[in-house]
């Protein structure tokens, strides 16, 4: 494997779960240390002891039921939350599309979101304008790129959240489900330029319950199950278990 672009070591995340008091805060206080034993102990899982890596130009995809943990592991990676335990590495400049509208601000309209985003990314306005031509046209917004965004479709949100994020030449790109939104023809634009990318050596990391995307795109496949891996390899090794 290439040098790794992404790397997680036994890493896992959890969170606290909520206890109303049913005794009532007299209660509570009276058996203080068992109730603060309960709290400490109660917490769920999210994601248990993951290892692995992600070599620098490699496209990885992430399969498993809803709720089995895929998400918060894109989530990890990009650094939007942080493990409970564990390390986790990243070495490259990120672009995540992990929900629709994510780091847009609704009142303003889809040209300034472009430019917003891409100075967030890490780029200068200049090096942003050079491409504005260049993701205005692949959003096939026309005139709606200059309305504010809260006007805005679930579909025509896909279309400008990717066509950012596809087209600022990141080095790792986080994908979350895109492709399951929008038209077809909008999907086939997406895959086209997933392919470009890959071919082009950067990293990709894709979640996806669409196994021919998978087998279209990624060169291994990790199954989370029951927040953990089951298994690690290439899609041909994989997705006949998981499905």
């Amino acid at each position: 494997m290439n040098e790794p672009a992404i790397l997680f070591d036994r890493v896992s995340k959890s969170y606290h779960l909520y206890h109303p008091m049913t005794g009532g805060i007299k209660s509570f206080l009276f058996h203080l240390p068992e109730a603060v034993k309960i709290l400490k102990n109660s917490r769920y899982e999210v994601l248990k002891e993951v290892t692995f890596q992600v070599g620098k130009g490699e496209s990885l995809g992430i399969i498993g039921r809803n709720g089995a943990g895929k998400s918060t592991l894109l989530g990890l990676i990009a650094g939007i939350i942080k493990p409970t335990q564990g390390k986790i590495a990243v070495q490259g400049r990120i672009s995540s599309l992990l929900e629709l509208g994510g780091g847009f601000h609704p009142e303003l309209t889809g040209r300034e979101n472009i430019v917003m985003n891409g100075v967030l990314l890490g780029l200068t306005k200049n090096e942003v304008f050079q491409k504005m031509d260049e993701i205005i046209e692949f959003s096939d917004l026309g005139d709606f790129i200059d309305q504010p965004i809260k006007i805005y479709s679930s579909g025509m949100l896909a279309r400008l959240g990717f066509s950012v994020v596809a087209n600022l030449d990141p080095e790792i790109l986080l994908i979350d489900e895109i492709l399951a939104v929008g038209d077809m023809e909008f999907q086939k634009k997406c895959l086209k330029k997933m392919m470009d990318f890959k071919k082009s050596g950067a990293t990709m990391v894709f979640v996806s319950h669409s196994m021919e995307n998978i087998k279209l795109l990624c060169d291994r496949v990790i199954w989370i199950d029951r927040h953990t891996i089951k298994i690690v390899g290439s899609p041909e090794e994989v997705i006949p278990h998981y499905v």
